[in-house]
């Protein structure tokens, strides 16, 4: 094999042409789970995107909440979008060569939108804090420019903070094994084939882990001990339920998304009290789930967005009638908005 070696800090950096991934390598059924990626892939793709048509073309929507719901669906879309897609040409075309260039990209789209993915869950934490703890001052407190600023700030960050971490990859010299243990171009997988010292890489990943993870959990957490307190401060039983009632599947995608990433990183990852089979699998899924199943749990069960879901399907229903039934002249008035 010919590497392409570069000078940097005035030392040689052995680059391969690129890696080979080489996970899910005992399990029997691999096939059938490849299919079921293609089936959760295009229902992220279907639900995410009408979710995202909902709001953008509707200006009752236009608030503070469901820009934070479009900016989870729009991230839902790119972190499923640059992980399935290359597991399923690996299944169909039998291809598992990735190029150096390429596994780099792909490292940091994953990484740049699962810390994305995380901040959004946490941001809709926020909204709901705001919501429940200061209900008369939810309009001037979380208005579209401050939640156009924070999602400003988290997207700076977020992709500020991967590209350094990605960037530091290519100190690495790769002049052994290009075998990577994962179902993609993963971090730490990647700088474990490195023949020079990785220690930064091992402070980078842990503290990414802490930044990007149990951070935003942690804050999740807290804010609902304050939702909690709040809602047991009130007097009637039926806003108490109502309030409730409202973070309900919210903490479900809190559930599918942190329990099992935390579950496996302390496991897998750092007690590595798990096979690496079963490591790269249950990560995988962890990883492709939650973007597929959130339009569905969270975001079209949102009474606004159903209401305008259904009013949409009827619409569709009565143009497919109107074209079947004889042409009729019909007085069109322009919808009123009510918020």
């Amino acid at each position: 094999m010919s590497f392409l070696r570069s000078v940097l800090n005035e030392s040689v950096i052995i680059r391969p042409p690129g890696f080979y991934i080489i996970g899910f390598t005992t399990f029997p059924l691999i096939n059938v789970y490849f299919i079921f990626l293609l089936f959760v892939y295009a229902v992220t793709l279907i639900f995410n995107s009408l979710v995202i048509y909902i709001i953008v073309f509707n200006r009752c929507l236009h608030t503070p909440k469901f820009l934070a719901v479009v900016n989870l669906a729009a991230v839902d879309i790119i972190l499923n979008t640059c992980i399935i897609p290359s597991m399923i040409k690996l299944f169909l075309a039998k291809d598992n060569f990735i190029p150096y260039d390429l596994c780099l990209v792909q490292m940091f789209f994953y990484y740049a939108f699962g810390t994305l993915e995380s901040y959004a869950l946490a941001l809709l934490a926020y909204d709901r804090l705001i919501a429940i703890c200061f209900p008369l001052r939810h309009n001037s407190i979380n208005t579209l420019q401050s939640m156009s600023l924070i999602l400003v700030v988290i997207w700076s960050f977020g992709l500020g903070v991967t590209v350094f971490s990605i960037g530091i990859m290519t100190r690495l010299s790769f002049c052994k094994s290009v075998q990577v243990f994962s179902y993609f171009c993963d971090y730490a997988p990647v700088f474990r084939l490195a023949c020079n010292d990785f220690s930064l890489h091992w402070m980078v990943a842990s503290l990414l882990t802490i930044l990007f993870l149990v951070g935003p959990f942690t804050f999740i957490i807290l804010t609902y001990i304050s939702i909690l307190a709040t809602v047991f401060r009130m007097k009637s039983l039926d806003n108490r339920v109502k309030a409730l009632a409202t973070c309900v599947e919210h903490l479900i995608l809190v559930a599918v998304f942190y329990i099992p990433l935390i579950t496996i990183f302390t496991i897998g990852f750092y007690l590595r009290l798990i096979n690496s089979d079963q490591r790269v699998l249950s990560l995988s899924l962890a990883s492709c789930i939650p973007p597929c199943v959130n339009p569905i749990v969270y975001s079209l069960k949102t009474k606004e967005i159903k209401v305008r879901f259904l009013a949409l399907v009827r619409k569709r229903k009565v143009g497919l009638d109107h074209c079947q039934s004889k042409p009729r002249v019909v007085k069109v008035t322009s919808p009123k908005c009510r918020c």
